[in-house]
């Protein structure tokens, strides 16, 4: 089964949480805090596996979550990272943001990209050990691992896209060229998925070709099977505009290329403006007193495109058709590689940068939340005097009093704080 776009959810570990332990052994003069940290979670990470053509495994699975770091330890004993988890895709996968639609990655080449990165471990207890505090009683949560709902979405890496109408011989030809073998047969619909081939014209030189199951008027809105598949035209450099000559099926061939080309233009403007070499196939068995030869050329023509009359069953013309794809190629920019439209993994910003917060009032209660906050609060021991002092110094230097008092908050207010509340004082 051909699968060329999923949507799949991902989640980095989660670090673990900071140790609060303190070292008491007989004759052990530097005694004190020795809590150890907590272990970063691991990553989700994508990379190209270049023997797969489909996204077939994420059809039936799509939550996938990596490994929590472990909880540091005392000892000073370090919590272990979590382990990465690894997703492979085919080359030429985009990676989209599920709600805006925007690029995250082209992953065209054999790279590596972290989708969502693990929490950091959280610190211990000896980290905050001072010359005035030297039994912290607290340490520091871990953070959470990124979260996000992604598109993958397969355009194959194809140098040329065999395109046309159903039963033109598309496959046909495809399989004379390359090593492919495609499903052949005298019908419509005969392809139901993509085909890629690898043309070879000599030592270290081809292009691949792609075979782009059969459009029909009306693809580019839903009908047929082709406005499945024509994102993977998207990359293809040159088009090789397959049409059948023979009049067998009594269509007309300028009539055919118009339609194709029209259902083209409605899916992505840029597709109809690429190179075409027009191979008219079937050509051994033309039946003369219905084709219109003359009407036929000069249509093509007029579009500036080349014509080769070829023959995917005799061979006929099928080496110039190759030579002259390969000399078009030669001329033409590489494959496109889309750009990120949004940066996920950008440098992380400071802790005193993106501590925003809210502050908003129910039922007389003020209410405080921020993600910077809620990681706070895991680190806080409310129990330990020392613990509280350090809480209400980081509210009012981080900005939370202000907001609150500008909020009309007063003395005997209540504030709630993640399920912790307490009454206001100035």
């Amino acid at each position: 089964m051909f699968v060329d776009r999923v949507k799949i959810y991902a989640k980095a570990g989660d670090g673990g949480n900071g140790s609060i332990s303190f070292r008491r052994e007989k004759y052990v003069a530097q005694g004190g805090p020795d809590g150890g940290d907590g272990g970063n979670g691991g990553s989700v990470v994508l990379y190209v596996d270049s023997g797969s053509n489909t996204l077939l495994q994420y059809k039936y699975k799509r939550k996938f979550i990596a490994e929590n770091g472990a909880n540091g330890k005392g000892d000073k004993f370090h919590g272990a990272n979590g382990k990465d988890l690894r997703l492979p895709v085919p080359p030429g996968t985009i990676v989209k943001d599920f709600k805006t639609g925007l690029i995250i990655k082209d992953l065209s080449e054999c790279e590596e990209f972290v989708l969502c990165k693990g929490g950091k471990g959280g610190w211990g207890n000896r980290h905050f050990a001072t010359a005035t505090r030297q039994i912290p009683r607290f340490a520091k949560n871990g953070t959470k691992g990124i979260e996000r709902e992604v598109i993958l979405e397969l355009k194959m890496l194809a140098d040329v896209g065999l395109v046309g109408l159903p039963n033109v011989g598309k496959s046909s030809i495809l399989s004379v060229i390359s090593d492919a073998r495609p499903k052949i047969a005298n019908y419509h619909f005969t392809t139901l998925s993509p085909n890629l081939g690898v043309v070879k014209t000599g030592e270290g030189r081809g292009f691949v070709v792609a075979d782009i199951p059969g459009l029909i008027q009306g693809a580019a809105g839903g009908a047929g099977l082709g406005h499945d598949f024509l994102r993977h035209v998207d990359r293809c450099r040159l088009l090789i505009h397959v049409v059948d000559v023979s009049m067998n099926e009594g269509r007309n061939p300028v009539t055919d290329l118009q339609t194709v080309n029209r259902e083209l233009a409605e899916y992505n403007a840029e597709l109809s403006a690429r190179p075409q070499i027009i191979a008219a196939n079937k050509s051994d068995c033309i039946n003369e007193d219905l084709f219109d030869r003359k009407s036929f050329e000069q249509y093509v023509q007029k579009q500036g495109w080349t014509l080769i009359y070829i023959s995917a069953v005799t061979g006929m013309n099928i080496p110039q058709l190759v030579n002259t794809v390969e000399k078009a190629l030669k001329e033409l920019p590489k494959i496109t590689v889309y750009e990120s439209e949004m940066d996920i993994n950008a440098p992380e910003i400071s802790d005193d940068d993106k501590r925003e917060l809210t502050v908003r009032i129910e039922n007389g209660v003020y209410f405080v939340e921020g993600e910077w906050l809620y990681n706070l609060m895991g680190s806080i021991n409310f129990d330990d005097r020392e613990s509280l002092m350090y809480f209400q110094r980081v509210l009012r230097n981080s900005g939370v009093i202000k907001a609150l008092k500008e909020k009309g908050c007063g003395d005997g207010d209540t504030v709630n704080i993640y399920d912790f509340e307490f009454n206001f004082v100035e």
